[in-house]
C-alpha cells in the first residue's frame, strides 16, 4: 500500500462547495431570465442583459478570492470552473442550433485562465510580504 501525501478533508471537501458556490452564483445573476428581446426590426437580444454578466463575474472574482485567500487555491480554479461549466451546459443545451458546446468550451477555457491567474497572484503575493521585525 502506497503512503503518499495525503490530502486533508476540509481541501477535498472545498473543491465541490465551490462548485455549488459557482452554480448558485449562475443562477442567482442569470437563470431567472430565459426570454429574448426582439427589437422592432426583428433582431434578437438577450437572454442576459450586461449588468447581469458582469454581476456574476463579481461574484466569481470574489469567491474565488475568498477560496484562495483561505488557503485552498484548487478550490478557486477547479470548484469555480467546474461549477461554472456545470451550470452554462445545463443552461445552454436546449439550443437548437447546436453550437451551445462551442460557447461552453470558450466560458470553461476564459474561467479556468482567469481564475488560475488570481489564485496564482493572490498566492505568490501572500509569499513575498516581508516578516515584521521585531528590531
Amino acid at each position: 500500500m502506497s503512503k503518499g501525501p495525503r490530502i486533508p478533508a476540509p481541501h477535498l471537501l472545498s473543491i465541490p462547495l465551490q462548485a455549488a458556490a459557482a452554480v448558485a452564483a449562475w443562477a442567482a445573476w442569470l437563470g431567472w431570465d430565459q426570454h429574448r428581446d426582439v427589437h422592432p426590426d426583428g433582431s434578437e437580444t438577450g437572454p442576459y442583459a450586461a449588468w447581469q454578466v458582469i454581476g456574476l463575474g463579481l461574484t466569481l472574482l470574489a469567491l474565488t478570492y475568498w477560496a484562495a485567500s483561505r488557503g485552498h487555491p484548487t478550490a478557486a480554479v477547479l470548484g469555480t470552473t467546474t461549477g461554472l461549466t456545470a451550470a452554462a451546459s445545463y443552461d445552454w443545451s436546449d439550443d437548437a442550433s447546436g453550437l451551445y458546446m462551442i460557447g461552453v468550451s470558450l466560458l470553461t477555457l476564459t474561467t479556468l485562465t482567469t481564475t488560475t491567474a488570481l489564485t496564482l497572484a493572490l498566492t505568490t503575493s501572500r509569499r513575498r510580504r516581508p516578516t515584521p521585525r521585531g528590531d
